[in-house]
């Protein structure tokens, strides 16, 4: 998991979504509206729902390709619960919460080097 979190505005064109995720080496970004999250928009969502049908990606708003509402998983769960949870529901990004509070986004790339290293341990 990393705990750091970034987010990014609602209104925000997508088009800096993806130069956030680019610079920060990131999938996902949170959506942010003042101090609430709302969204999660990831690089598939720009991929499959702004460049694939040719939309503007200065002018789609991320408010128009994020995921709602975020889809969590409590921090004291275990790697395979976080894995069976992104598979029944057919994602690739997970915010983790401790109480209810957002800590940090897991991604399928963090449970593949987990379980990678799990059988060696």
């Amino acid at each position: 998991m990393s705990r750091r979190i970034l987010s990014i505005a609602p209104s925000a064109p997508v088009l800096d979504a993806a130069r956030t995720m680019r610079e920060a080496k990131v999938g996902a970004l949170l959506v942010a509206e003042g101090a609430q999250y709302v969204g999660v928009v990831s690089e598939s969502d720009l991929v499959r729902r702004v460049l694939a049908v040719g939309g503007d990606a200065t002018r789609v708003r991320v408010s128009d390709v994020m995921q709602a509402p975020i889809i969590t998983i409590e921090l004291d769960r275990s790697a395979h619960e976080a894995s069976d949870l992104m598979a029944e529901r057919g994602i690739r990004h997970l915010a983790v919460t401790d109480g209810g509070k957002i800590v940090g986004m897991l991604s399928v790339r963090h449970l593949l080097r987990y379980f990678k290293n799990w059988g060696s341990m």
